[in-house]
This record gives structure tokens, sequence and C-alpha cells, in this order.
């Protein structure tokens, strides 16, 4: 499996990873619930949160995501992107659970906003044996 197969398997197969946005010029990371589309990453959150107001001032973020297990040769991801904020209707029916329920009424909560992931750069890291590979999207 290449590195882009091994990229696409983790972002299927893993659904929480970490979320870095800038608060007064310093990282802060937090756990998140993503959904994938052709590398383009989409996790959901109240518009109300410090995160949305970070990443409209900082709209960059670094995730990791796929590493479990012992810690041991578990190949993850590490992707730096940009996030745009949206409250757009089919990505939030898209993206909606029934996990949701204990934070949103449904998909049409008002308070309930879509984080929109576009990648710029993503690298495969820990593949047993194997040096960190660049994901190309092109």
């Amino acid at each position: 499996m290449n590195a882009k197969d091994t990229a696409r398997k983790i972002l299927d197969e893993s659904l929480v990873g970490t979320m870095a946005t800038v608060q007064d010029n310093k990282p802060f990371s937090r756990y998140m619930t993503f959904f994938n589309e052709d590398f383009t990453l989409y996790t959901a959150t109240s518009k109300q949160t410090d995160k949305v107001e970070e990443l409209e001032g900082n709209p960059n973020t670094h995730i990791l995501i796929g590493y479990d297990g012992e810690g041991y040769d578990d190949a993850y991801l590490e992707i730096m992107g940009t996030v745009k904020v949206t409250d757009d209707e089919s990505l939030k029916e898209k993206v909606w659970n029934e996990h949701m329920k204990p934070w949103f009424s449904g998909p049409e909560d008002p308070n309930l906003v879509i984080l929109k992931v576009t990648p710029e750069s993503m690298r495969l890291m820990n593949k047993k044996g194997q040096e960190p590979q660049d994901i190309k999207f092109n």
C-alpha cells in the first residue's frame, strides 16, 4: 500500500484526532471527531466555542490523527491546513450523527457549525521502518 492509500485508510478508520489552533500566539490543542471526504476533513462544533473565535483570527491548524494501539509502529498523519467555519446546511446534515445530541438539538441547531479543514500538507508518520512520507494530492 502506497503512502496516499495508507493516508486514506487512516482517515477512513480514525475518527478522533487532535486539532491545534492558535490562542494568544500560542498553540492550543483539543480532541475532535473528524469526517473526511477525499482528504478534506470536517468536524462539528458550537459557534460559541473559543476555537471558532481562534480560527476566525487565524485559520491555520495542525491535526494529528490515526495513532492508536500501544505506540509502536502505529502509522498516523500530521496534517497542516486551513479551516473555514461554515453553517452550510448540507454539510451539517452530512456530518450530523446521534452522538452530537448532548450538545445540539439536531443538524438545524443554530449553534452548530462545521469546520472544513483543507490540507496544505500531509505527512504519513511512523509507518513500520519507513521515513516520514509526504502525501501528494496532484
